[in-house]
Formats: C-alpha cells, sequence, structure tokens
C-alpha cells in the first residue's frame, strides 16, 4: 500500500501556530491528500496541541537567551534524528541560518530540502535597522550600536539567502506569484518555484457555530462604518486610511473607522490614535483590540465597506494578504489597493474595488460602496464563490501535496479521502 510523504518542518514560531498557512494547510488539508507534517517550533505558555499534524514538538520556554538556545538545540536534534526511514523531506520556514544547516544535513543523508519563504526576513531587518540609525543619527550609544549590528546580520543572511540557501534547495515555496520573480531574479530556476498565496478555510466558515452574525459597533448603530481587519503595526503605515476617511467625510460626515485588530507593540496603537486626533477623527476611529475570529468577524459584517491597504515597497509588493480574502470569503463590500496579489485577485473576482495606493483613489473606492450599499452587496457576493474555486485551503492543499509527491518520488499516497 502507498505511504505517505513524511515532511519534517522547522518553523521560527511558538507552537501551537497561529498560522493559517502552517496550521490548516499542513495540519488540516495536506494530510488530506497524504502529506503527512512533523512540526517542531518555540516554546509557549499555551498548552499543547498537534493541530492535526503527524507530530509536533516546541522548545522550552524562559528567558530569551534560553529559549532560543533551547531551540536551536531542538532544531539540531530534529535534523539529525531524520533520515530516509522516518522523513521522505526536511522543510525550513524563514530562518536563514537553520535553512543552511538543514541544507548540510540533508546533502550528507541524501534527503531533500525544501524552502518556505513567506515573507522577506532579510530585508525587513534591514530597512528596520536602517530606519532606527535613521533617527538615532545625533545619539550615539548602545541603541544605536544595536542597529548597527541588526544591519549587518540583515545583510548577512540575505546574502547567503539569494546566494548560498535558495540556489540549493531543492524546492523554494513562496508567498506570492511576485515573490515567485522575485527569487527567479536571483537565480533560481523558475521550476523549483511554486508559489503558494495564502487562503481562507471555506469548511470552517461554513460551519454553524463559526458562522458570524452582523454586529455593530456600540454607539454606532446607523452611521457608515468602514472597517479594517489586521495587524495596526506602524510599519502598515495606516495614516493613509485616516487620510482617506477625511477625505469621505467631506461627503459622508459620519462616516467611520473601526479598527478590528491590534499591534504587538502597543505604542504602534497609541501613535496611530493619535494620528487620529491630529486629522479631527477621534470620535470617528475605534481599536477593538485582538478579537476571537468569529467575533472580528462579526464586527466586519457589521460595516457597510472594508479596506485592505497594504503599502506599496519591496517588503509587501511579494506579499499576500489574508484580510482581503476573509471580506471576499464572507461577502464583505471591499476597497483592496494595488498591491500585486490584491490586483491580481480583484481582477479575477469582480467582487471588490481596485484603488491606487493614494487616499484620493481609496476614498473614491469606499464613497462607491457607501452611496449605495445594497449594489455593493450583491456585487460583493460573488467573491465566496470565487474563494472557493481558487483560494480555499482546499485547493491549495491539492496543488501543494501534488508539488511535494512530484519532489520525492517513489510510491507515496494521493488524495486520503
Amino acid at each position: 500500500m502507498a505511504r505517505p510523504v513524511r515532511i519534517l518542518q522547522l518553523v521560527p514560531e511558538p507552537l501551537p501556530t497561529f498560522r493559517a498557512d502552517v496550521a490548516t494547510l499542513f495540519g488540516k488539508y495536506l494530510p488530506r491528500h497524504g502529506v503527512q507534517c512533523h512540526l517542531v517550533g518555540k516554546g509557549s505558555a499555551a498548552p499543547a496541541d498537534n493541530q492535526g499534524f503527524a507530530s509536533s514538538r516546541r522548545a522550552r520556554v524562559g528567558a530569551r537567551w534560553k529559549a532560543e538556545l533551547s531551540f536551536l538545540w531542538l532544531c539540531l536534534r530534529a535534523l539529525l534524528g531524520a533520515n530516509r526511514r522516518t522523513h521522505d523531506a526536511l522543510q525550513v520556514r524563514d530562518m536563514v541560518s537553520i535553512g543552511l544547516l538543514a541544507l548540510l544535513v540533508a546533502r550528507m543523508k541524501g534527503m531533500p530540502m525544501t524552502y518556505w519563504l513567506s515573507y522577506l526576513m532579510s530585508e525587513g531587518r534591514i530597512e528596520r535597522a536602517r530606519d532606527e540609525l535613521a533617527r538615532l543619527q545625533r545619539r550615539p550609544g548602545w541603541r544605536r550600536l544595536r542597529a548597527r549590528l541588526v544591519l549587518a546580520k540583515g545583510l548577512a543572511e540575505r546574502w547567503l539567502l539569494y546566494r548560498v540557501l535558495l540556489p540549493r534547495a531543492d524546492h523554494v515555496f513562496v508567498q506570492s506569484e511576485a515573490m515567485a520573480r522575485l527569487v527567479a531574479q536571483h537565480g533560481v530556476p523558475a521550476g523549483r518555484i511554486s508559489a503558494v498565496p495564502m487562503g481562507v478555510d471555506m469548511e470552517a466558515l461554513a460551519r454553524p457555530e463559526l458562522r458570524p452574525a452582523a454586529r455593530a459597533w456600540a454607539g454606532w448603530q446607523g452611521r457608515p462604518v468602514v472597517a479594517y481587519l489586521g495587524t495596526l503595526d506602524r510599519a502598515r503605515c495606516l495614516e493613509r486610511v485616516l487620510d482617506a476617511l477625511v477625505l469621505v467625510r467631506r461627503e459622508l460626515p459620519e462616516a467611520s473607522l473601526l479598527l478590528i485588530g491590534s499591534s504587538p507593540q502597543q505604542g504602534d496603537v497609541v501613535q496611530l490614535l493619535g494620528a487620529a486626533r491630529e486629522r479631527g477623527l477621534e470620535e470617528a476611529v475605534q481599536v477593538t483590540g485582538w478579537l476571537p475570529p468569529v467575533q472580528a468577524w462579526e464586527y466586519l459584517l457589521g460595516a457597510q465597506a472594508a479596506i485592505s491597504y497594504v503599502p506599496r515597497g519591496a517588503l509587501y509588493d511579494v506579499s499576500s494578504p489574508t484580510k482581503l480574502l476573509e471580506y471576499l470569503a464572507l461577502g464583505m463590500p471591499c476597497v483592496g489597493n494595488d498591491i500585486p496579489d490584491q490586483e491580481a485577485v480583484l481582477a479575477a473576482s469582480g467582487a471588490g474595488w481596485l484603488a491606487a495606493s493614494t487616499p484620493q483613489a481609496m476614498a473614491e473606492g469606499l464613497l462607491a460602496i457607501l452611496r449605495d450599499p445594497q449594489a455593493a452587496r450583491a456585487r460583493a457576493a460573488a467573491g465566496p464563490a470565487y474563494i472557493e474555486a481558487a483560494r480555499s485551503y482546499r485547493v491549495l492543499g491539492e496543488a501543494v501535496a501534488q508539488r511535494y509527491r512530484n519532489l520525492v518520488g517513489g510510491d507515496h499516497a494521493g488524495r486520503i479521502a
């Protein structure tokens, strides 16, 4: 009888993982196609939960340096313990140093090694370090030295990633078609690159207990409300959304913005609310904080429009935002700015409004929805069917499973009913 494909995957986040493209794709959908994931990740105070993986191991929790050493030791033991009898491929996600170690072990043991690039970590580190150095230009000291060290680390990792690791990996999974083109420009053959964009678990949305009902934000009943779902960290430049709201309020003075989410750095939320006050939006902008998915979706559906703004630039132009996909899956009238993945999704679905990355263009899209909410809902009704057919994890899982079967070859199982 054919056996499943067994992947040993090392990830940089704490377990249980919060990432849908790990938990949902590898824990729920890939096992249906005969792909088992043995996961290794960082420690967490949360109760252990296999989340559907064939196995999961996590490092110890403690002081930061102890936790990092524990994780490194766990990764080393997992890699050295892997062989062709226990695993069919080694995979590392978003960790250059661990990726190089896995590549070395894979070559020693004659095993395939794949790399999953979900975010340009090295470029992000370089950008943040340079911004920090610019802010600390006249303040020599430990913080400036630390920023220089972070910059040096980012530059070294970027060189190792594109010059050593990715060209030698047996396959590279990336977040979007734009990221695939970027990786190919660094010399990786296109045939060894697979774009796996973010998706939506449409089966979960169909469960009665998870089906959200519209809920208005307290005190905002009857207002035209625009919702934004996701992280509020400073790098997202959400001041542009505030500027779009200012323009919308020239025609609809009661229009308000509900920010459903938060930031790992609370100072970012404080800064964003300060920017709202500077624009005279103190009573028109509210932040919910992090919410369970169903509650977040309820507030989203209680709004009349949704916006997915992602700043343009090297980091985010290759991203695949989940928020726009969730808007479409829920049949929510939405505006998305013109990063490549959102442009492709909105063009193919015909269910939302594509805008240039300017406050004026986003305001025009939002007003098109708010002027005629009924017509906007009718247009947005095409969203769920598109997501189910093109960007559901059911569809993505089938495609990724085929990539793994092609990679490892042999008598591995196909789809498991």
